[in-house]
């Protein structure tokens, strides 16, 4: 009988030490940091930027805005997969942004960054929804926005895509893909 007392308080201590790390694990992503007046101020810049050297500077601050992940779990996750994209390991890296946006379903970037890896195996019915759930959490997603378009291209959806273009367009007219532009120009852009 004593021996099996040991055993039972034994596992009590164990479980009772280990209870805060499991409620911990079970929290999930935290809430993403509110960047929409840092963003703002870059897309007022970037409207203002007179050239594309300029332009790309500003760009860079509008991507360490969207790559900084709600926490170190998540940053991992997002830093991880695009490495793997980078190493031409797209499924790899699909998978590890399956389990970024699993974990972190309000991070707008988690969604980009499977779009682009869905988008690079050609697989554009799989990008766009993932740039709808980005556009939906971050409507003025630059690049969720051009990838939305070059998507919309991949699929042969031209007129979608021009539309698509302008509106990236009007919140970066710098951007690369100004090349794809048909039609005569917007005074808006």
């Amino acid at each position: 009988m004593i021996p099996a007392m040991r055993l039972y308080r034994a596992t009590l201590v164990v479980f009772c030490l280990s209870a805060p790390m499991l409620h911990a694990q079970d929290e999930g992503c935290p809430p993403v940091a509110d960047s929409e007046t840092a963003k703002t101020e870059i897309l007022r810049q970037l409207r203002l930027a007179p050239d594309e050297t300029d332009a790309r500077l500003l760009s860079d601050d509008l991507w360490r805005i969207w790559t900084e992940a709600p926490d170190a779990r998540a940053q991992e996750l997002l830093d991880e997969g695009m490495r793997q994209r980078e190493g031409y390991d797209f499924l790899g890296a699909r998978d590890t942004f399956d389990a970024l946006v699993d974990y972190c379903p309000d991070y707008a970037e988690g969604y980009n960054q499977r779009a682009f890896a869905s988008f690079l195996r050609q697989e554009y019915d799989q990008a766009l929804i993932d740039l709808d759930a980005a556009l939906q959490i971050d409507p003025r997603h630059v690049a969720a926005l051009s990838g939305k378009a070059l998507t919309l291209m991949g699929l042969g959806r031209q007129d979608e895509a021009q539309a698509i273009l302008r509106e990236a367009l009007r919140l970066n007219r710098w951007l690369s893909e100004r090349g794809l532009l048909t039609g005569p120009p917007e005074t808006d852009i």
